[in-house]
């Protein structure tokens, strides 16, 4: 006897909209989308940044900032923990080093320089120097580490 013939099972028709995916939990983390390829938002370029001015010194003055003891140890105490940011070379005290610590002084108002020169007197007329050039207070000279300090 033959058996007699299955029918498939109806098939529903899809609807033109199509199904929601559900988020991806991975996707914070991995920072993948479920969303497919081609509907994904392409991040925005960045502008580009604006032009930076070119950065110049200030003019050499005689009036330089006047710390007092208290203010000096409390200088002191804060640059304790800071490494050297301006080491000078072989050429000693040129416009680009006198530049970096400019930047460095905007930047952090409180710096640590290291000068590899020999002669205790030769450390003091460069922190002098340095003093007048940036208009800085000198805060102290341990050895061959000069620290200046300049309020923002």
């Amino acid at each position: 006897m033959a058996t007699p013939l299955r029918s498939k099972p109806a098939v529903k028709p899809r609807s033109a909209k199509p199904l929601a995916r559900r988020p991806d939990p991975r996707a914070k983390a991995t920072g993948r989308s479920s969303a497919p390829a081609s509907a994904r938002v392409k991040p925005r370029k960045k502008a580009a940044p604006p032009l930076i001015q070119a950065l110049q010194l200030p003019a050499p003055s005689a009036a330089t900032i006047t710390l007092t003891p208290a203010q000096r140890s409390a200088l002191r105490a804060r640059a304790h923990t800071l490494s050297a940011v301006v080491q000078l070379g072989q050429a000693g005290l040129t416009e680009a080093v006198l530049l970096e610590m400019e930047r460095a002084l905007r930047a952090h108002e409180l710096i640590k320089i290291s000068a590899p020169l020999t002669a205790r007197e030769a450390r003091a007329t460069l922190l002098a120097t340095l003093c007048t050039r940036l208009q800085a207070a000198a805060v102290q000279q341990i050895g061959k580490t000069l620290v200046l300090y300049r309020p923002r």
